[in-house]
């Protein structure tokens, strides 16, 4: 059940930032919104599965792509003001 409520307020907060880019085309909140989307699908998918094991690698494979693009989007800003 905290796997499901963790995966929609993933997309909503998804969703949030969508709104967000659409109103100013800054690439922040597009990177931002794609980085809770995945988050939130590897949370369904993790739901998904018989055995909810979060030791699998394809599990941190899509973590650590999730947080690169967070991590890629604040560079990518603070990069722009100088």
């Amino acid at each position: 059940m905290l796997t499901g409520a963790i995966a929609s307020l993933s997309f909503v907060a998804g969703l949030l930032f969508l709104r967000f880019w659409r109103s100013t085309r800054d690439p922040f909140f597009l990177l931002f919104a794609l980085s809770f989307g995945l988050e939130g699908c590897n949370r369904v998918a993790l739901g998904m599965l018989a055995a909810t094991d979060e030791n699998l690698p394809f599990v941190y494979l899509v973590r650590v792509i999730s947080y690169g693009l967070i991590l890629v989007a604040i560079w990518q800003k603070n990069r722009r003001g100088r």
